[in-house]
């Protein structure tokens, strides 16, 4: 006699093969197509996502050489200021000096002084040594409003970076508040929106998207995907990677989708369609890519992992203008 695990058994093989004498294998190569093209298309944007990590160091190093040198320079320009505001002084005193001894010498010359000859060395020292001076103010003074110009320069460079990457920061919060509020009917289903390192973190826990195995996503995801969508191609500014996460549950098929790879990359590309379709955004900034179960955020908690993020990152190319130009 079977028992009822052993019918369950039956109906569930008869129903596969069911399903796969329904599937055509003209549809079947299309997703494995595409499987393979979100892979490459990933693999892109993990190259992309490592140069933009790298700018940014880069720029985050540039900013503090420059903060650094300025540092620097602010405490040369003031030694130098000090010191030429001391010679400065001096230089006076031997002016004085210097009218005294023309005076005295005066005085003296016509009346045949025994000290004639000692005075006119003691002014002849004292003009070279005005002349010494004199050199050096000058020198000092060129240098001064040399160094006074770079750090003008200075100032002015780090104020550009700074009013950038505050622009940069301010049109993050703005476009991040935007989201929250399209998606505020979703906060209890799943949903979350957070700021880190200057992107923006949309995620969505796969059961407000999808069925359970299933890449179609439902009536009630989709209504998520176009609020978010019409927030966001407005935004001209921004690249955006949609990533599909799952579980560590191994899903084995032979049709598709086969694999937790193949699951994540297939949900991705599901979300990305519904977003192009249902808005104006330019389908050149936005990028499918599966993850599979190797990005958990709660490994207790397998629910949390099944979801799909969606990664936003503003344009730095203003910033990387700026670098450029060093």
């Amino acid at each position: 006699m079977i028992n009822s695990f052993g019918m369950k058994r039956i109906f569930y093989v008869t129903g596969l093969l069911f399903l796969l004498s329904c599937v055509p294998i003209k549809k079947y190569r299309e997703l494995e197509a595409n499987y393979h093209k979100c892979i490459e298309e990933q693999e892109l944007y993990k190259s992309k996502s490592i140069d933009f990590e790298n700018q940014v160091k880069e720029l985050n190093v540039q900013l503090e050489n420059l903060q650094s040198g300025i540092e620097v320079l602010i405490a040369d320009t003031t030694r130098i200021g000090e010191e030429y505001r001391m010679l400065k002084i001096d230089h006076s005193r031997a002016l004085e000096t210097n009218k005294a001894l023309e005076k005295k010498y005066i005085e003296t010359v016509t009346a045949g002084s025994a000290e004639n000859a000692k005075l006119i060395n003691e002014l002849e020292r004292t003009k070279i040594d005005l002349q010494k001076k004199e050199d050096r103010l000058n020198e000092l003074e060129k240098e001064l409003n040399a160094r006074s110009r770079a750090l003008d320069e200075k100032s002015k460079r780090i104020n550009e970076l700074e009013s950038i990457i505050a622009s940069k920061d301010e049109a993050v919060r703005i476009l991040k508040e935007k989201i929250a509020a399209a998606l505020r009917g979703f906060a209890d289903k799943g949903i979350t929106v957070e700021e880190r390192n200057g992107r923006i973190y949309v995620s969505m826990e796969a059961q407000l998207l999808f069925a359970s195995g299933k890449t179609d996503v439902n009536k009630e995801g989709q209504v998520a995907l176009i609020d978010l969508a019409k927030v966001l191609e407005t935004q001209k500014d921004i690249d955006i990677l949609v990533e599909g996460h799952t579980d560590i549950d191994p899903m084995v098929s032979n049709t598709s989708p086969k694999d937790n790879w193949e699951l994540s990359v297939l949900r991705a590309t599901s979300v990305v369609k519904i977003m192009l379709s249902n808005s104006a955004m330019d389908p050149k900034r936005i990028t499918a890519g599966g993850r599979s179960e190797y990005i958990p955020v709660d490994p207790a908690n397998k629910a949390k992992n099944r979801r799909i993020e969606i990664i936003i990152t503003p344009d730095l190319s203003k910033l990387f203008e700026l670098i450029s130009t060093e």
